[in-house]
């Protein structure tokens, strides 16, 4: 195992700038996620890693190594992809004992290996099969199999859960985080799933634009955005966001909106005003009579909860109830924010204040 520690990383293909001075410390046995939407950079950041991709600028090191200019196979990592990569002429055991026999490994060891992998990994009575025999789930757990017999010090994944079906997606969460808990391995993962970052993760990095907006634990992140892509981006449904103005009296400081005041925990470095963001999660708001009215446009039953889209003002809201109510459409109800869970952002910069 390794610690991986990237210094000011960039990419450039051209004038494009794709990774633009990223810098992040994965601690030795760390799951991290990185996540963001389509085209932040995220692959791209990992396939450097991973030496499929070269480093236009800054430095990656595994361990005590600088690996800019080391090759992929001397780099000591096992990379599972989105595509499950597997020979289909090669039967299961074979494509789990290729790279090491690539390495002329010594056969008794490749064997040791790839059993211990195969017990792992419940893939012991698949051996003897070819890939086209298999689920989609048994694919992934061969590709992540190959990885594992390498016994590298940083494996690294690459989106290895898009080609799954919703309910074997959260199945092979949980296998690979319990594979981590067993291996201890280092581990960066790829996702632009923010449910996979949540529950997988001990840290997430949160980029956009090539470049990282927060890094931290996952309930860190949701607890405390350091800004509006955060906020909204880590969270389903996402946060509510608020257009108004900060009012300050003596005692307090509540945000003014469509004529109501949203009211926010604490003293908040913030003029009286100034233009504003107020942050406010779906299951953070209550039903009140002293509460902001806002109209039921459509209800949402999941079974567990429900989830009830509104218009306050000229905003959307939406709010979560584990209680359920008789809403109708066009029906105005009134709805109280929890101040200890409120949020608010400069709306000119989007940074937290």
């Amino acid at each position: 195992m390794a610690q991986v520690a990237i210094r000011g990383v960039r990419k450039s293909f051209g004038t494009v700038d794709v990774i633009r001075g990223v810098d992040v410390d994965i601690m030795d046995g760390e799951f991290v996620v990185l996540v963001g939407p389509s085209g932040c950079g995220k692959s791209t950041l990992l396939r450097m890693i991973a030496g499929l991709e070269t480093v236009s600028g800054g430095q990656i090191a595994i361990g005590n190594r600088v690996v800019n200019h080391l090759p992929p196979k001397d780099r000591d990592i096992a990379m599972v992809f989105q595509s499950y990569a597997l020979y289909p002429h090669m039967k299961v055991a074979d494509n789990m004992a290729f790279a090491l026999k690539l390495k002329r490994a010594d056969p008794k060891q490749v064997e040791e290996r790839v059993r211990t992998a195969a017990e792992i990994l419940g893939l012991t009575p698949y051996l003897d099969r070819y890939p086209r025999q298999l689920s989609g789930g048994q694919r992934q757990r061969v590709a992540m199999g190959r990885a594992i017999v390498r016994d590298p010090q940083v494996f690294l994944f690459d989106e290895p859960l898009s080609n799954l079906d919703a309910k074997l997606r959260v199945q092979m969460r949980t296998e690979i985080k319990e594979l981590h808990q067993r291996l201890k391995t280092t581990t960066v993962f790829v996702t632009h799933d923010q449910v996979e970052a949540m529950t997988m993760a001990d840290r997430i990095v949160v980029m956009q634009d090539g470049a990282v907006e927060q890094v931290g634990a996952p309930l860190d992140l949701y607890d405390r955005p350091q800004n509006l892509f955060v906020a909204t981006f880590i969270g389903s449904p996402a946060m509510n966001l608020i257009h108004g103005t900060a009012r300050r009296s003596a005692s307090a400081v509540a945000v003014e909106a469509f004529g109501s005041l949203l009211p926010l925990p604490g003293p908040h470095a913030v003029d009286d005003g100034q233009q504003v963001v107020y942050g406010i999660r779906p299951e953070h708001l209550d039903l009140a009579d002293d509460g902001f009215p806002a109209t039921v446009a459509v209800v949402e039953p999941t079974g567990a909860e429900t989830q009830v889209v509104m218009r306050f003002g000229d905003k959307e809201v939406v709010a979560v109830f584990h209680d359920r109510h008789a809403f109708t459409p066009g029906q105005t109800v009134h709805l109280r924010p929890r101040r200890e869970q409120a949020h608010l952002f400069d709306r000119a910069s989007g940074k937290r204040l």
